[in-house]
């Protein structure tokens, strides 16, 4: 008997902006877990699977827009789930997920057919932008623009650029991955723990006062009235003609 197939749905009020199925296949089952409530509260719907044979089965059985994909799995590795799947003439963008960082690794996974490749630990924002961008690639995301424009500030997501009045502002990637998860939620009220686990690894247990960090070099760079401090729950982007 295969074991289940564990199903994240999104929300009804979020189902609207993404209809597409997303398969994660990933051992680490803290790691699954939380990377399908993420992406199930961004309205994809999800399901996880944790052995790379059922990874196989699923997603040659059923219709799915993208497949996250480990690749040290029981049963069968990421490699040959990615080479199998491409033998038999699926097209499903993969973007692969591994703890190995040495370009070889990188070169074997495309070659075998992945269309990404992300290296543990990664944030969050970097996963969902690579989720939207090769989703973007085969034509099958209807989401909004890469390009978020909140008064005169403009972040371009795709690009990962910045720019304010026109002007533009370098950023270190961690910078943009922090502005990045204001800016989509602009005029809401974001906890540091909703931003530490968004932007930094989910195994983050460092000191959380790194946050505030981050806020204090975008202000310096962007402008002290950008983001907000909301005593006692978090911070709120402010578009930059109300930020003066």
């Amino acid at each position: 008997m295969r074991p289940p197939v564990i199903r994240h749905r999104p929300a009804p009020g979020a189902a609207a902006r993404h209809p597409f199925r997303i398969l994660i296949v990933e051992d680490e089952r803290r790691l699954a877990l939380s990377l399908a409530g993420g992406l199930a509260a961004e309205g994809y719907a999800v399901d996880v699977v944790h052995n790379g044979l059922e990874g196989l089965h699923q997603a040659g059985e059923s219709p799915y827009d993208l497949l996250l994909l480990d690749i040290m799995l029981p049963g069968m590795n990421g490699y040959r789930v990615c080479s199998a799947l491409r033998a038999a003439g699926h097209d499903l963008p993969i973007l692969m997920l591994t703890a190995k960082d040495g370009e070889y690794d990188e070169a074997e996974g495309l070659d075998t057919g992945a269309d990404d490749y992300l290296t543990k630990p990664f944030s969050y924002v970097v996963l969902v932008a690579r989720v939207k961008a090769l989703l973007r690639r085969r034509g099958r995301d209807g989401g909004a623009s890469p390009v978020l424009e909140l008064g005169g500030l403009t972040v371009d997501t795709a690009a990962r650029r910045v720019f304010v009045g026109g002007e533009e502002t370098v950023l270190t990637a961690k910078e943009f991955a922090v502005l990045e998860h204001l800016a989509t939620r602009a005029g809401e009220v974001v906890s540091k723990a909703d931003v530490l686990e968004h932007v930094w690894d989910f195994a983050y247990d460092g000191d959380p006062n790194i946050v505030e960090v981050y806020v204090s070099a975008l202000r310096r760079k962007l402008g002290a009235g950008l983001i907000r401090t909301v005593r006692g729950a978090g911070y709120r982007l402010e578009r930059p003609e109300t930020a003066r």
